[in-house]
């Protein structure tokens, strides 16, 4: 079926629903509420309660007023109509905000080279009356017209506020703000409950209320005890008397239960308490909880109705000598300051759940396993189809998404484990959409494959057993069909970073931030770069994107045995092409060699596809790198291609073909 003429598959859309044309009454609106309100600006961050990276249609509040649909960034919207808002975007959005956004209406900043709060506060230093001090009774206090109840006697002496919602930032990001907006321009930031957004979003959709699900043990590896007791033993090391866990991954994983309320990513949206003692409580909406997992929760786990999280918790906080170790980095301000108010001590350190989290169990390591196995199968039979069909015209960016989840489904169900979802919309980008990095497909932007052109998809599946995430750039074209020549350099040097962080060996303590140079340094040599990160941590049957390790320039934490992370350095040529290669890694022991003095890591490659040999040059690789890749084909031919023999004769054989020695 001809792509243009799709809407949806069963897990994707292709319709855009974002309306930027309407973003200038949208602004109109907000900045009369808040002009009513006293507030000069107001920041949105586009996140939940549970700092999701994706989200429910109805906290798209970023989205709705915008236009702007990509993963992350933060709005500027001033009360002063004759100023533009600002959005801030990172770099792998910045071309798809300039597409998407009014340019009349917003200007577009790139971080981190641009820091949100440092700007804010350029342009309100000297604005009006910024920085002078007015009495309590000439500007409405923040706490009592907006709810919140953290504005302190201070701010609310200052002229000028902005505004903010303290469920849609973490505590320590609200007092960076808070510190730079005083001492940079004398301006208070002030928590604004209800969000003034929703105030104006008369069509909003309805939250979700698919039930919550058991993810069973034999999968998990770990029991709940066994998890809770984990979480104690930080207690206990942290000198705390509870543990406030407010991600949602976190959440769900502590408790071995999944969820159906975000797209894509199976967590239960619910936060947790947990105490050195007693069963820990379980805030969530009781319509999600099923008997079953009531039953498996047993006496480990109290359930305790949402609505009634920020009255439980100032009763908890006002017990004497209650201690609760909270992630401020993550947790909510909104969370962190009912509890200070309630007279709690705040313990800080990093959410109990990241590292056990990361630390993938045996059975999540094997679960993965099989999960990339038949991933691999399908991608194959994919790649098999792509290279015989596109090459004589006729297929686009959404038939090639329609034709990838076809034969997900098909070898899930063959193989024996139905696929559950997909881990996120397919990145499908023919020619210079493909150097849009987080592009999304809809009908109005969809593109044909053109022989001669790159095509980049980056896509995965979520399985019951684990969660998968590839990228392939393949040359479309038939045989006879030579790729331009910077084509094949930009992709071999690109090749040739993700082979080096395929082969590393390092010793433990080495972080992210130590192994993002190998992954740029052919890059790097030839005077090119990629903007964004090198690897994000994967979930089990969770969330694509999972800390608290990354290989970036910004990961601080050491890598561990059991963290599985992707391994994708890229490169982008606007209006031409964009080119990423990727493959999943697990962390694990290096076997020790002769001589070596310390306990040495490794990445053991889990994903499962022929890498396009068209686009290789080999005179550019080492004899080393073209080792490895001929080492990795042989593997995929020799655990996929028996698979893909019983269910696609036609695609064994182009794996072959695909496979050979270099």
């Amino acid at each position: 079926m001809a792509g243009r003429t799709l809407t949806h598959t069963r897990f994707q859309s292709f319709v855009d629903e974002a309306e930027p044309e309407r973003a200038g009454e949208r602004l109109a609106r907000l900045r009369t509420r808040l002009r009513a309100a006293g507030i000069a600006a107001f920041v949105l961050a586009r996140t939940d309660p549970w700092q999701n990276e994706y989200l429910r249609a109805c906290d798209e509040r970023l989205a709705w007023l915008t236009g702007f649909t990509g993963s992350a960034g933060l709005l500027v919207v001033f009360a002063d109509e004759t100023r533009k808002a600002a959005l801030f975007v990172d770099g792998r959005y910045t071309l798809q905000a300039r597409q998407q956004v009014r340019k009349a209406l917003f200007e577009i900043l790139q971080v981190p080279e641009m820091k949100p709060a440092e700007w804010l506060a350029g342009q309100l230093a000297g604005s009006g009356r910024a920085g002078e001090a007015v009495s309590s009774a000439s500007v409405p206090s923040a706490a009592n017209d907006h709810g919140g109840g953290m504005a302190t006697a201070d701010e609310e002496a200052l002229a000028l506020r902005v505004g903010f919602d303290p469920w849609l930032m973490s505590d320590r990001q609200v007092q960076r703000w808070r510190k730079v907006l005083k001492r940079q321009a004398g301006v208070a930031f002030v928590p604004l409950v209800p969000n003034p957004v929703d105030a104006i979003w008369r069509e909003r959709p309805a939250p979700p209320d698919a039930p919550f699900f058991l993810h069973p043990e034999r999968l998990a590896g770990m029991s709940v005890a066994e998890k809770l007791t984990r979480v104690r033993k930080t207690l206990v090391e942290k000198r705390a008397t509870a543990a406030l866990v407010t991600l949602a991954d976190s959440t769900s994983w502590l408790f071995n239960i999944r969820g159906r309320d975000i797209p894509h990513t199976p967590v239960a949206l619910a936060f947790a308490l947990v105490p050195l003692e007693g069963p820990a409580l379980l805030f969530a909406d009781p319509a999600k909880v099923t008997a079953d997992v009531r039953d498996a929760l047993g006496g480990l786990v109290e359930i305790v109705p949402l609505s009634a999280l920020e009255s439980r918790l100032q009763e908890l906080a006002a017990e004497d000598s209650l201690r609760v170790l909270v992630d401020r980095g993550h947790a909510a301000h909104r969370l962190v300051a009912l509890l200070e108010e309630a007279g709690a001590a705040i313990v800080g350190g990093e959410d109990p759940c990241l590292l056990p989290k990361a630390m993938k169990t045996a059975a999540e390591q094997a679960g993965m396993r099989k999960a990339h196995l038949r991933d691999g199968v399908a991608l194959c039979r994919f790649l098999a189809w792509l290279d015989r069909v596109a090459a004589g015209g006729g297929e686009d960016e959404i038939s090639a998404v329609a034709a990838l989840e076809r034969f997900r489904i098909e070898t899930a169900e063959a193989m024996g484990e139905p696929l559950f979802d997909i881990a996120f919309d397919t990145i499908s980008g023919a020619g210079p959409n493909g150097a849009i990095v987080h592009y999304r497909v809809t009908r109005e932007s969809c593109r044909p494959l053109v022989p001669g052109e790159l095509y980049l998809v980056d896509s995965g599946g979520q399985y019951r057993d684990g969660t998968t995430d590839v990228t392939r750039t393949v040359f479309i074209g038939p045989p006879e069909m030579e790729p331009a020549s910077a084509m094949r350099r930009h992709f071999t040097l690109v090749l040739k970073g993700m082979i080096a962080l395929s082969m590393v060996r390092f010793p433990e303590g080495t972080s992210g931030a130590n192994l993002d140079v190998l992954a740029r340094r052919a890059l790097w040599s030839a005077g090119l770069d990629y903007d964004h990160g090198t690897g994000h941590g994967v979930g089990a049957f969770l969330s694509v994107h999972e800390g608290p390790q990354r290989i970036a320039r910004t990961g601080a934490t050491a890598f561990r045995p059991g963290m599985i992370t992707s391994n994708e350095p890229g490169y982008y040529r606007e209006g031409h092409y964009g080119i990423r290669i990727e493959n999943l890694v697990l962390c694990r022991p290096a076997e020790r060699r002769e001589g070596e003095e310390r306990a040495m890591l490794s990445f053991e490659t889990l994903t499962l596809a022929p890498i396009d040999r068209r686009l290789v040059d080999p005179a550019l690789l080492t004899a080393e790198e073209r080792d490895w890749l001929n080492a990795y084909h042989a593997r995929v031919l020799n655990e996929v291609g028996p698979h893909l023999a019983k269910l696609d004769e036609e695609a064994a054989r182009w794996l072959e073909a695909a496979c050979a020695p270099i």
